[in-house]
Order: structure tokens, then C-alpha cells, then sequence
């Protein structure tokens, strides 16, 4: 079995001084970790690669290094699963709708973005639709989250809602 730990919106250190300890438990038993922009730092990156290789896109508050490090939109294939990664970011449509266009024509099973630290779980036309939230800003939402995706014969993917830490 494959387990990958989606994040997304980290802001380290505007709105968290260091990765939570429910994201880092995650993180320590993952075989791939999947970041989807805000990041902040690129400090983010070696904590995160610290614990399983690490990739994923730029967020519209990134610095330019961690935008040329990562870009702004990428695919990763699991077997014969598809997972596209943007931000979300932009103007006009909503975050959602701006992550879907920007695989318009693409043949990928997960759209994975962030930007509006909601977690979002949603099935259009064959295709899932997937926010994790935010670790450390949850703005409006009553919890904390990320996403776990477990993949073996099929694959599993759901969101893990923590509170914060004392």
C-alpha cells in the first residue's frame, strides 16, 4: 500500500510557527507527501522531505524560489492513478472552478488545490475534486486538516480534521 499526505496553505511562520504535530505523525509514515502551494518558505519543503519525498506547486503568496523550484501546475501518477495539483488561485470563477479548468483536457482521476483553506471532497463527471484545508489557518472552518490518500488495489482518499494544539 501506497499512503500519501496532501497539505496545502502551511504559511509557515505567518500563520503557524511549525508544521502541527497530527500533520508531522501523518507525514512520518507516508511514502510521498504532496504540497499544494503556500508554502511560505522553502523551509516547509526540507521539513516536509524530511520524512518522504515531497513535491507540488506554488501558491499565489510563494516566493520566486519556491515558484521556479515547484511551478505552478504538475500531474503525478501513481500506477494508474492521476493526480493534478494546482493552487487555485486567480480572478473571476471560484478556487474550485479555476482548479478544474486548469486540467481541462487532461486525463486525471484527482484534482488536488488549495488557496481557500476549505477542504472540499467532491465528485464531478468521474473525476474527484479534492482541497485539504489548511493545516495551520483554518480561517472559518471549525478544524485544522489535511488529506490522506491511501492507494492498494483502489484507492481511499479522506480528509484528517484535527483541533489545535495547546
Amino acid at each position: 500500500m501506497k499512503k500519501i499526505v496532501i497539505v496545502s496553505d502551511t504559511h509557515i511562520p505567518n500563520r503557524g510557527k511549525k508544521l502541527p504535530q497530527p500533520l508531522v505523525d501523518a507525514c512520518d509514515g507516508a511514502d510521498f507527501i504532496i504540497h499544494a502551494g503556500d508554502w511560505q518558505v522553502l523551509d516547509v519543503y526540507h521539513e516536509l522531505s524530511a520524512y518522504a519525498e515531497t513535491d507540488g506547486v506554488a501558491g499565489n503568496v510563494d516566493p520566486w524560489d519556491i515558484v521556479d523550484r515547484f511551478g505552478r501546475k504538475k500531474i503525478f501518477t501513481f500506477g494508474d492513478l492521476k493526480i493534478g495539483v494546482v493552487h487555485g488561485d486567480g480572478i473571476r470563477k471560484t478556487t474550485e472552478q479555476r482548479a478544474l479548468d486548469s486540467f481541462e483536457g487532461e486525463n486525471v482521476d484527482i484534482i488536488v488545490f488549495g488557496h481557500s483553506h476549505q477542504p472540499l471532497m467532491r465528485e464531478t463527471d468521474g473525476l474527484t475534486l479534492f482541497n485539504p484545508g489548511s493545516p495551520t489557518d483554518k480561517r472559518r472552518e471549525p478544524q485544522y486538516s489535511f488529506g490522506l490518500l491511501e492507494i492498494n488495489d483502489s484507492w481511499e482518499l479522506k480528509h484528517i480534521f484535527f483541533d489545535k494544539e495547546d
